[in-house]
């Protein structure tokens, strides 16, 4: 089966995600399961870098991770 499309997609100028750097772009986040509702949520890094600040989407919670020496390389978290 076969379709005839009126339109050619050129794909060409896109790098590929490895080049790209699409693996350590974009803002730092922790994966965060609040467990008060069971949802999970990025909690992004604040703009000083000093920590990661969130809320639960559905109750608002906060949370706060803090940055600093003899912290964890852990990037999920489970909060009660």
């Amino acid at each position: 089966m076969s379709e005839k499309r009126d339109y050619k997609l050129d794909i060409s100028s896109l790098k590929p995600a490895k080049e790209a750097g699409a693996a350590g772009a974009g803002r730092p986040f922790l994966s965060v399961l609040f467990a008060c509702c069971g949802v999970y949520q990025r909690v992004y890094r604040n703009a000083e870098a000093t920590a990661y600040l969130g809320r639960c989407p559905r109750c608002g919670n906060p949370v706060k991770f803090e940055i600093g020496p003899g912290g964890t390389d852990e990037r999920s978290f489970v909060v009660y």
